[in-house]
């Protein structure tokens, strides 16, 4: 009996096929922290995805349906936490990982995942700079920095061209993709008729934009362009009100994206146009699968960083069936020639792992929603320019 009994403990401990394991896919999300808003987004994207995927019975994988394991952990918004928790997940044996919100974290992540030799699917994050890098493990369905400043000027030309801002004022942060967005912007000017007149620099977390703002206003900046995170951008507002400047256009990006925008703003954050890469009336297969989901679980529909989180998991899913192995090296060989249609339309990547995706995509904050105004085809409204005075609204 004893030896039938080590025998029956030998046949456990063998591995377990392919087709038998679930595909255990780890994520790194910012659930608390200053960027805990834009997690938010993210991690409900994924959870959608993994639910529609295995409710459709998994991925298939050595003509099987497998189930799609989630593993998330909280990074809380600290990029050096990003680091150790993507290392927790790479003891757990994921097969790929996912994401999460800001560009400085994926920088920090894009390495770990290239060290590991783990495919890295991301989105939220416009950092160009890191995909410059050459690593072959990083993969970003989602604009970057050059994409948004390309896409900026036929948006501005939608606007007559007497009543068009013509000067701009770049609150600058004090990170790389602050200073690669600023560089984009004032380049983008050249096409899009408008002179940068002030680019004042200021640190992540600052509390007192004041000197930023009068500087703003004292130039008469028709327009103001920045990239804050959720606090800092709200405290933008709250003290551009308090000093009486309400430039024509604001265009925040990042800041704008998550729903608390609107919570804690109320008309005061109306009228910011936002670049987030996608908005639930986009029309793509799936979006109203997504929508109808999103709004069963939050009551609404998908917020705009969902989509692309929701696709990462179905550019995924669709690698590991091609690869037919959850070789690491083969599913990320998969996701490099990736050629498909998600809820954000089609997807490719080009070899720096930046994806080419649909571009030029801008909503804006109109009456505490988040409306799509740009491209025509798609915009749910117009945009409203120039905004109306916050003692107006």
């Amino acid at each position: 009996m004893r030896r039938l009994g080590v025998f029956v403990l030998a046949l456990l401990a063998l591995p377990l096929p392919a087709w038998a394991q679930p595909v255990r896919v780890g994520a790194v999300v910012p659930v608390t922290g200053r960027y805990g808003a834009g997690g938010a987004q993210v991690r409900a994207g994924y959870e959608i995805a993994v639910e529609h995927i295995n409710a459709a019975g998994g991925v298939t994988l050595a003509g099987k349906k497998v189930p799609l394991e989630l593993v998330l952990l909280d990074d809380e918004s600290d990029a050096t936490k990003t680091v150790a928790r993507l290392e927790t997940l790479a003891a757990q044996g994921v097969v790929a990982y996912l994401g999460g919100f800001g560009s400085d974290l994926h920088a920090a992540a894009a390495a770990v995942a290239e060290k590991n030799k783990t495919p890295y699917l991301g989105v939220a994050f416009a950092l160009h700079k890191v995909h410059q890098q050459g690593f072959r493990y990083l993969f970003s369905p989602f604009w970057k920095s050059p994409d948004i400043s390309e896409a900026l000027p036929p948006m501005l030309a939608s606007i007559p061209a007497g009543e068009r801002p013509k000067t701009v004022a770049i609150f600058q942060e004090k990170t790389d993709w602050g200073r690669e967005m600023a560089a984009a912007w004032t380049e983008a000017g050249k096409t899009a008729g408008y002179q940068v007149v002030v680019t004042a620099e200021y640190a992540p977390g600052a509390k007192d934009f004041s000197d930023l703002i009068l500087r703003a206003k004292s130039a008469h900046a028709d327009a103001v362009f920045a990239l804050p995170t959720p606090p800092d951008g709200m405290t933008m507002i709250k003290q551009m009100k308090e000093l009486g400047y309400t430039p024509k256009l604001t265009f925040f990006i990042r800041a704008p994206d998550p729903p608390v925008w609107a919570k804690n703003l109320g008309k005061d954050g109306d009228y910011v146009l936002l670049a987030p890469g996608w908005h639930h009336a986009v029309k793509a297969p799936g979006v109203k699968e997504l929508n109808d989901a999103h709004q069963a679980k939050f009551g609404r529909p998908a917020d705009p960083i969902t989509g692309p989180g929701y696709a990462c998991v179905q550019i995924l899913a669709a690698a590991v069936a091609r690869a037919g192995t959850l070789d690491r090296e083969k599913v990320r060989d998969a996701i490099a020639a990736t050629d498909m249609t998600t809820v954000i339309g089609p997807v490719k990547f080009r070899p720096d792992g930046t994806g080419v995706v649909k571009a030029g995509l801008f909503a804006q904050w109109q009456n505490g929603k988040q409306e799509l105004v740009w491209p025509r085809e798609f915009a749910t409204v117009p945009v409203v320019y120039p905004a109306p005075p916050f003692a107006r609204r």
